[in-house]
């Protein structure tokens, strides 16, 4: 045996290049099974390690696929939303063009036609079968004139009222409180530096449409212009030659129309202070007027016995006939209708198309005086609620009469009294139709045929209230 591989046997190294290559050889096998723990420790770190970063790569990436999820289902859940919103906006839709129909039908239809009745001037609300009879303790009365009431008129906000009387003085009152606001005093003939007013029985007066002018006219012929909200005097207008018996400004304008005792019908602008025009037909004293927003006016003829209607454009007129008796007040209801009462008792219904009353009452306020020799009560004022039918007659029967104007103003029927002594020489109704006003007098607007002794001179506010509707049938 070799001593090389006696050495091999004891483990020794051996000598020289053999044992060089041997160490190397052990060396590189070392270094191959440190390299295989090194490998498995290294492949461990690396498994660790891509275990590691794929579960760091992985969870990104889960939850962007989670969000990615979630944005779906959002997107869904939006899609499903929007949906359910659309089908319940159409749904809403539907609800609201249902409604709107229903009410275009029941309202705006409603509106609209009764828009084109006011403007044909056919306009008649229903609204007398609601009034209920006013109750006599309710009635408010207004004392501070000496002699009998001639005339009133109510402001257009119906916050005030204006009276005249023959003792030659206007008052301003508030409906509210029912005290005097202003008084316009007497002014004596030939009296100069004092206020001006009225020297003698103030027979008519009217107001315009906004409230601004007041007007009134006298038995000295004169038409006093007045500043209504501090009845101040601005104007004294003259022409006519007898008593100015009726007032009316034209709605909406400052355009005023009045008659006279001397027959004539005359056109005044009073904004600019000016006169426009005289027309002439009545065959006697005229008694009244009346205007609303055309531009013509109706008038009562007193004894001629008609009623005329002037269109001032075509300086024409129309000339109805129906009462027996002197024509001494007259109202219109709308622009096609009007209301008059004579001293033969009777009450008219008038349309402006035809000649003749559409609907007489006679006898309106009863008969008087001993058996067989019963004569009516004359009827000296009308009212009318514009555009209604509701209708007011006054007379000297103790009572104020409250009307209702049937289908097509060709009926009348008598809905209530309301008890007032005196001679109701004036009667207006409010703008809201809330309440009557009444100017009573111990004798008649126009003369001294009675004195009623136990009546007041006064100006008397008659409530009216309405009657509950009932309730439609559904509701």
């Amino acid at each position: 045996m070799s001593a090389t591989g006696a050495a091999r046997k004891r483990g020794k190294p051996a000598s020289g290049a053999g044992a060089g290559a041997g160490a190397s050889k052990l060396r590189r096998k070392g270094d191959s099974s440190g390299d295989k723990g090194k490998s498995k420790g290294g492949g461990k770190m690396n498994e660790e390690i891509s275990s590691d970063s794929e579960s760091e790569s992985l969870v990104p990436r889960r939850n962007e696929e989670e969000e990615e999820e979630e944005l779906e289902e959002t997107a869904q859940e939006k899609k499903l939303r929007l949906a359910k919103l659309y089908l319940e906006q159409l749904k809403q839709q539907e609800e609201e063009k249902a409604e709107a129909r229903e009410f275009e039908e029941d309202q705006v239809a409603g509106r609209l036609k009764e828009d084109v009745l006011e403007q044909r001037g056919r306009l008649q609300k229903s609204v007398a079968k609601e009034i209920q009879a006013p109750d006599p303790a309710d009635i408010r009365i207004l004392r501070g004139h000496q002699l009998s009431i001639t005339c009133l008129v109510i402001t257009p906000d119906d916050l005030a009222i204006f009276s005249a009387a023959k003792d030659c003085t206007i008052i301003k009152w508030s409906v509210e409180s029912g005290r005097k606001l202003h008084v316009i005093p007497r002014a004596k003939k030939g009296a100069e530096g004092q206020p001006s007013g009225h020297s003698s029985h103030v027979l008519c007066m009217a107001i315009s449409s906004d409230g601004k002018y007041l007007a009134s006219g006298d038995r000295s012929k004169l038409i006093l212009i007045w500043e209504a909200q501090s009845c101040q005097h601005l104007y004294t207008f003259t022409g006519h030659r007898d008593a100015v018996s009726g007032l009316a400004f034209r709605r909406g304008t400052h355009q005023l129309y009045s008659t006279s005792h001397d027959r004539s019908v005359k056109v005044w602008n009073v904004a600019e202070n000016s006169y426009v025009e005289t027309l002439f037909g009545h065959q006697d004293a005229v008694a009244a007027l009346d205007a609303l927003s055309r531009e013509c006016c109706v008038t009562a003829g007193g004894r001629d016995g008609t009623v005329r209607v002037w269109k001032i454009p075509e300086e024409s007129q129309l000339v109805f006939y129906g009462h027996q008796g002197s024509i001494d007040s007259i109202q219109l209801i709308n622009e096609e209708h009007m209301v008059s009462g004579a001293d033969d008792g009777s009450v008219a219904l008038w349309g402006l198309s035809k000649k003749r009353p559409l609907a007489l009452q006679r006898e309106a306020h009863g008969l008087r005086g001993e058996l067989g020799l019963e004569q009516p009560f004359w009827v000296s004022s009308v009212a009318a609620l514009l555009n209604t039918d509701l209708v007011a007659t006054g007379s000297h029967s103790s009572s104020v009469r409250l009307w209702q104007c049937g289908e097509g103003f060709r009926q009348l029927d008598l809905l209530c009294d309301i008890p007032l002594v005196g001679f109701i020489n004036s009667l207006k109704f409010s703008s809201a139709g809330d309440f009557l006003v009444a100017g009573v007098g111990q004798e008649h607007r126009l003369g001294r045929w009675w004195r009623i002794k136990e009546a007041r001179n006064s100006v008397c506010i008659i409530p009216l209230h309405r009657a509950p509707r009932p309730p439609a049938a559904g509701s």
